[in-house]
């Protein structure tokens, strides 16, 4: 089993709904599939560092990699689940991000699962009810913290989440969006969906 390698990034191939990394070790090109968000945090000739799964097939060796370790684990957790692939689990984790995934699965935000392409209401539901309860034991002994609302109600972070969701913005943006303006003692003061969502557009713009 490969649990991580290090190399440096050679180059992307896509495959649809493919995006697989060419990744150079000691001289060895590895094929690794990665979630298509993270392309723009891949500099030109840097070295990095991929959290890999390593699925063996009778015809073929097949390799996933992921920034962190987490993300590779929760990847491991969500093919577990009775009818998830690894092309649907890289999705959820491409789509929502580390965070808002978890988030969504132990809140039982099926609303939010189902953003995912090819995620319908049945597959949300069937997520939900096996990883709902080790995914919050695993979250406490990762260290991984969920998004905060800080006072922001319940229903207004879900309205501000799906809608920016379906706007095409990626979680790990969504988040950064609430994390800023929850510093805008306006909006802590006079909260409304349609506010918290203009605000996190206009801030992502300028990111």
């Amino acid at each position: 089993m490969i649990s991580y390698l290090k190399g440096a990034p050679v180059a992307i191939v896509r495959r649809p709904p493919r995006t697989v990394l060419i990744l150079e070790v000691q001289g060895i090109g590895y094929e690794v599939q990665i979630p298509p968000r993270w392309l723009p945090n891949l500099g030109e000739g840097e070295r990095l560092q991929l959290f890999t799964h390593q699925q063996i097939r009778e015809d073929q060796t097949l390799l996933y990699g992921f920034p962190t370790a987490p993300e590779r684990d929760l990847f491991r957790q969500l093919i577990a689940v009775t009818g998830i692939g690894a092309q649907l689990a890289i999705a959820l984790l491409n789509t929502l991000g580390l965070e808002l995934l978890v988030e969504a699965i132990i809140s039982e935000n099926t609303k939010a699962l189902i953003q995912t392409p090819g995620v319908g209401k049945k597959t949300a539901e069937r997520i939900i009810l096996e990883l709902k309860t080790q995914l919050g034991q695993w979250r406490k002994a990762a260290d991984i913290p969920l998004p905060s609302s800080s006072g922001l109600d319940p229903t207004i972070q879900e309205d501000v989440e799906l809608t920016l969701l379906a706007l095409g913005y990626e979680g790990t943006e969504i988040l950064a969006a609430l994390t800023h303006l929850r510093q805008d003692p306006r909006l802590e003061t006079n909260p409304t969906p349609e506010d918290w969502i203009k605000g996190a557009i206009a801030w992502l713009s300028q990111a």
